[in-house]
């Protein structure tokens, strides 16, 4: 497997969940307003200049790959995770959901045959045959896991009313640890955010530094974005700081984007 290397200081090209970002705004009738509207952001990491981590971003080539089926807004709010596994996989697929229309390279991307897709969805609410506890063993194909990135209530819309996935198995999660996730007020205090599901996924499919890299991602984000929230400081050597750091041997920080003015 690759080695989990480093993005340069150049911001690279828009990745799938920000295209789909892109794509939802431009077809808003009016501008999206969500918490923090006023702060100036980075395009890239959608964290405010002084706390932008762009230059830290880990790139981790895997096995896996990911298709992200996103709710309506999903991609407008920055407290999406499905974005940064976008920022670390290199292979991540993101699609809009909609109930009447799917797009054709959706259908494209699940029937490839160098893929082997896996809806990632609790079992309790598929059918025991198609139920499985890891990814299925195929040599011929990789993994290819399918999350669904939305609310809850917009997960299982999903789930229930998209044709194309009712033939795919239904792979359940079954962690150990509670969710560090602390962004967005969950429903259910067992729910696990996108990019800790990514993580799960990744391990799963043996590809333990891809995983690991996705999970010091998202630490590193979630600090971030809770000190720029105003609780808690800027730490520039933190642990999750250093955890990143230690992916790719980088020790310089980062305190500005390119995109930032």
């Amino acid at each position: 497997m690759s080695p989990v290397t480093q993005e340069p200081f150049s911001p690279p090209g828009p990745h799938a969940v920000a295209r789909q970002r892109a794509l939802r705004l431009a077809a808003s009738s009016k501008p999206f307003v969500a918490r923090g509207a006023n702060l100036q952001r980075c395009t890239n990491c959608r964290l405010p200049p002084t706390h932008c981590i762009c230059a830290l971003r880990p790139v981790a080539p895997s096995n896996a790959g990911f298709c992200l089926l996103l709710g309506d807004i999903e991609a407008l709010k920055p407290t999406n995770t499905g974005w940064l596994i976008a920022d670390v996989v290199p292979d991540t697929w993101a699609f809009g959901w909609s109930r009447t229309e799917v797009d054709p390279a959706l259908n494209a991307l699940l029937t490839d045959p160098q893929w082997q897709p896996h809806v990632v969805f609790p079992p309790e609410y598929a059918a025991p045959s198609r139920v499985v506890s890891a990814p299925v063993p195929d040599d011929n194909r990789r993994p290819l896991f399918v999350l669904l990135d939305g609310t809850w209530s917009e997960a299982r819309k999903m789930f229930r009313k998209s044709p194309y996935l009712q033939n795919l198995p239904v792979m359940g999660l079954h962690p150990d640890h509670s969710s560090q996730y602390r962004l967005r007020r969950s429903a259910q205090d067992h729910h696990f955010c996108t990019a800790e599901i990514g993580a799960m996924c990744l391990d799963l499919a043996g590809d333990a530094p891809a995983a690991d890299a996705l999970d010091a991602w998202f630490g590193l984000f979630s600090e971030r974005y809770l000190s720029a929230r105003g609780q808690g400081p800027l730490r520039v050597d933190s642990e999750a700081q250093r955890r990143v750091h230690a992916l790719g041997g980088i020790t310089r920080p980062a305190q500005r984007s390119a995109d930032a003015p």
